[in-house]
């Protein structure tokens, strides 16, 4: 389970702050695939920021009782000067993870081939977004975290992704920010709607969508 309570979220802004959204509460169940919807600037990308721990929040606070990913797909932890390899192999030794099982997949996955023996600031976005989906999905997380962009490169590896993740983790929960309506309809079960500072909870995702789109 993971429980968000009274979560707020500020920034500096010209001398004063600005709210992003303020004393959110929801609690996640093992399972769940919850679409968080709003508005560009509403505060999606800031709460799967703050549920992952990428950012802190200004007051209240997360409750993991599950293992939880980055969000996926997110290159901003990369170090530039460092190859693909490096990368992988640093990120598994802070999840205490077998490198040769993570280079094996992410050399299969990414399809970058030599391009994994350069340093990561000599990629492409379309590169780095592929290695960062890679590394994402090369360690077993109990919920996955997803922001925007889930399917990247071709058709063939938008296929790829889309396989693995929602195949062959279908038992894994999910929280995925998006503005595809038709995405959100076919992989999730609940959603909740960020307007106005505020997050509302819906059990019906077809409701939910409604409710977005007259927004």
């Amino acid at each position: 389970m993971i429980v968000c309570r009274n979560l707020s979220k500020s920034y500096a802004h010209g001398g004063t702050r600005k709210d992003v959204f303020k004393d959110v509460n929801f609690a996640v169940q093992r399972g769940d695939r919850i679409a968080l919807l709003g508005r560009n600037g509403a505060g999606k990308s800031t709460l799967i920021k703050l549920i992952g721990g990428v950012e802190m929040p200004t007051a209240g606070k997360v409750e993991r009782r599950m293992s939880v990913s980055w969000p996926l797909g997110f290159a901003g932890g990369f170090q530039g000067s460092l190859t693909g390899y490096d990368n992988a192999r640093f990120i598994a030794r802070i999840y205490d993870r077998s490198y040769s099982e993570m280079r094996d997949f992410i050399e299969d996955f990414t399809e970058l081939g030599r391009q994994l023996k350069m340093p990561v600031k000599t990629y492409s976005s379309g590169m780095r977004a592929r290695l960062a989906f890679g590394l994402s999905l090369a360690i077993e997380f109990d919920c996955y975290l997803i922001d925007e962009i889930i399917l990247v490169g071709d058709q063939n590896f938008n296929r790829k992704c889309a396989q693995e993740l929602f195949e062959k983790r279908n038992d894994r929960t999910m929280i995925l920010a998006s503005h595809s309506t038709e995405l959100i309809s076919q992989v999730c079960n609940r959603a909740i709607l960020i307007h106005d500072k505020q997050a509302m909870e819906y059990e019906d995702v077809g409701q939910a969508v409604e409710a977005y789109k007259q927004l």
